[in-house]
């Protein structure tokens, strides 16, 4: 069974709370649109968000740990956000997950995860090589053909040990401290340097969220989107993905 964990950044963090929540109701209604049953949500959070949609699948982790004090500093954020996917992971082990997925909560993924992790449950795990970008509000939709996993955090899908959890794992320690579950991009490799190979996903996975204005981390070369690279925004990709507007 594949276990998705959401850290989702607090309200004295949040540039606009308001906002956030609405990224947040589409991401969890995009992650529980699964073809497959057998999922679980698991959201770490500071305080629960009012949203109206539920689903049996999901369970909520409120947590007290210490808030970032400036959004300026992009450290104190994703120290913030490792800490909650380290969380997420060590409550997964209650469901008995074959792998776990961190998933930002601001972005949409495939429906056809859980069956695809359902039908490979003895897999190290995949990263998403191939998926989309998309900007709020634009008809076009962007793809992104190679090395997904290296500008989105929502990218790795792996088996649970890989998670390589600390047997006594720590809340209050620095951002050196949560780097694996961090910095998405490097896991791979860090991986094969254990002789541990993980696969790419055979079809685009996620689609990753730009400017939403709560972004942790952006700049201009991610928003750069090629004509080459552009498709219109048909309703197969918003069924797939759970997308739609705000």
């Amino acid at each position: 069974m594949l276990v998705f964990v959401i850290p989702l950044k607090s309200r004295q963090f949040s540039k606009s709370w308001e906002r956030v929540t609405q990224l947040f109701e589409r991401c969890i209604k995009s992650v529980c649109h699964q073809t497959s049953s057998e999922f679980h949500v698991i959201v770490v959070c500071h305080e629960k968000p009012d949203i109206q949609f539920n689903h049996p699948n999901i369970t909520y982790i409120t947590v007290d740990f210490p808030q970032a004090k400036d959004t300026k500093y992009i450290n104190q954020g994703r120290t913030d956000k490792g800490r909650k996917i380290l969380k997420g992971l060590v409550e997964a082990q209650h469901f008995s997950p074959t792998h776990t997925m961190a998933v930002d909560a601001d972005d949409c993924v495939s429906r056809n995860l859980a069956e695809f992790v359902k039908n490979n449950p003895n897999s190290n795990g995949w990263v998403i090589n191939k998926g989309y970008k998309y900007q709020e509000g634009d008809k076009y939709i962007y793809v992104k053909r190679n090395d997904f996993y290296k500008m989105c955090g929502s990218c790795n899908i792996l088996r649970y040990d890989l998670n390589l959890i600390p047997e006594n794992p720590e809340y209050n320690r620095g951002y050196g401290y949560y780097k694996y579950y961090i910095d998405h991009a490097k896991v791979k490799n860090i991986l094969k340097e254990k002789d541990i190979n993980i696969k790419l996903l055979p079809f685009p996975g996620a689609i990753y969220m730009l400017a939403t204005g709560e972004n942790h981390y952006y700049d201009g070369t991610r928003l750069n989107f090629s004509i080459f690279n552009r498709k219109t925004l048909n309703q197969s990709i918003r069924d797939e993905f759970g997308l739609y507007d705000l």
